[in-house]
């Protein structure tokens, strides 16, 4: 298989692809590495993790690059991102002897309860956030005292494979983490359906889960899913409006528009949407589109053709074109930055497009912005912008979507949970709330009759 640059349509990568066999064999490893690590003193997995982490901090730039050049995403966002990969792993180094059980009172004896690892986990990760999205899972698994098959999306898989020789260089023993590169409907299916396989994380499009889904049900296998999303970033007539706009381009474009907590959904109330939608245009305009390598470039091309011509058949045709800018010339899979105006009907405001392209939407009241915000079949994230704090809180706690800012447009921090309502998928990942998903609750009585 071939590993392209999307910025230059290079190739910078030849990997064989592995298939069920590879599969099997990469869960037999796991499977014989389990009982040893599981074994593990909390404060020696610990140190394992605090050592990773600190190899990811040493090789920053170098993986910062992999990442910027296989995925195109900007040089500077791809360093933020290796930077949180090092926290994720110091958080969960820290969390590795806090995840205890609990004693609950009973009559004649006690009673209390453990946490258990799962055993031989697999990850399923996406192209657009490849190593981010792999430690946010990699962290509470590991900590839990699991052993770990990762694959990563075959477009992406360079960054994911360094690591892997990165974990190995801080002690962790082999067998414990296992890169497999290869498609999703081949290695990734064998993953799901294999009987020694107790747990799925995967972060992927909301149709793809629903099959990992009914895959893993042969099993009974434990399953977390992190899917698509149409959040809304909901703008009141009473907020910071210039700042609102200035913030709102980078909720959309940032990766490129590739990304599922994207606030791709404007909805502002109508006595001043003509003023916003002005004051968006002007901002939208300043982004700058260019080489993932220039330090100064905001968002860079699509991942494959295939993606920009999906991404493009969301406005040809009769959608209102409010803003579009400019992109370099020549090869790469370069996608304009795009405002439209719709209703919350049009199938690019009902549908997730994963690409530079944002919805702009008016809205009467707070009841009216709610209820467009809530007509969706997602739930992943969203945004509040008002002065008003009461309103601020009524509007967050009414919004069915699992991550919500206000004020803000981020969605994102290690120590706390993110994760989706409705077919946005289930369970929680970072925080300490993802070691739930990677670990099985034991109870235990102890009689104290004589």
């Amino acid at each position: 298989m071939y590993v392209v640059d999307p910025a230059t349509e290079e190739t910078i990568a030849e990997l064989d692809q592995a298939g069920v066999e590879e599969t099997d064999e990469a869960v037999a490893r796991a499977r014989e590495a389990l009982p040893a690590w599981r074994a593990v003193a909390p404060e020696e997995r610990g140190r394992l993790l605090r050592r990773v982490a600190g190899l990811v901090e040493e090789h920053a730039e170098e993986l910062a690059r992999i990442e910027s050049r296989n995925v195109g995403k900007p040089i500077s966002g791809a360093r933020a991102e290796i930077g949180m990969v090092a926290r994720v792993f110091y958080f969960y180094a820290g969390a590795v002897d806090k995840h205890g059980g609990s004693e609950i009172p009973v009559s004649g004896g006690i009673d209390v309860t453990f946490r258990e690892p799962l055993g031989v986990v697999g990850l399923i990760v996406p192209w657009n956030f490849p190593l981010n999205i792999a430690s946010w899972k990699l962290g509470p698994s590991l900590a839990c005292g699991n052993t770990v098959v990762l694959k990563p999306a075959e477009l992406t898989p360079l960054s994911a494979l360094r690591l892997e020789e990165l974990i190995r260089e801080a002690g962790v023993p082999d067998g414990v983490v296992n890169v497999l590169v290869g498609k999703g409907s081949v290695a990734g299916q064998r993953l799901v359906e294999h009987p020694d396989v107790a747990k799925i994380g995967f972060t992927g499009s909301t149709e793809v889960g629903r099959g990992v889904m009914e895959a893993a049900a042969g099993t009974i296998k434990r399953v977390t899913l992190e899917l698509g999303g149409k959040s809304a970033n909901l703008v009141f007539a009473d907020a910071d409006l210039e700042r609102a706009a200035a913030a709102a381009p980078y909720a959309v474009f940032d990766n490129a528009g590739q990304d599922c907590c994207a606030r791709s959904r404007i909805l502002v109330e109508r006595s001043v949407y003509e003023r916003f939608l002005g004051l968006l245009v002007d901002a939208t305009a300043r982004l700058k589109v260019g080489d993932p390598r220039d330090e100064a470039t905001e968002m860079g091309p699509l991942i494959s053709a295939g993606q920009r011509e999906r991404v493009a058949g969301f406005v040809d045709g009769d959608v209102r074109v409010a803003y579009r800018g400019d992109v370099p010339n020549g090869r790469g899979y370069w996608y304009p930055a795009t405002l439209v105006e719709c209703t919350n009907d049009d199938r690019c405001a009902r549908e997730e497009i994963f690409g530079p392209v944002a919805a702009v939407i008016p809205f009467e009241d707070e009841a009216d912005a709610v209820r467009i915000a809530n007509d969706t079949p997602y739930g992943l994230s969203g945004s509040v912008w008002t002065r008003d704090v009461a309103r601020a809180v009524r509007v967050a706690r009414a919004l069915e979507t699992g991550v919500i800012s206000v004020n803000s447009n981020t969605s994102v921090r290690v120590q706390t949970p993110f994760g989706g309502f409705k077919q946005s998928g289930f369970g929680r990942e970072l925080g300490l709330q993802a070691l739930d998903g990677y670990s099985e609750l034991k109870n235990v009585y102890i009689s104290t009759d004589a």
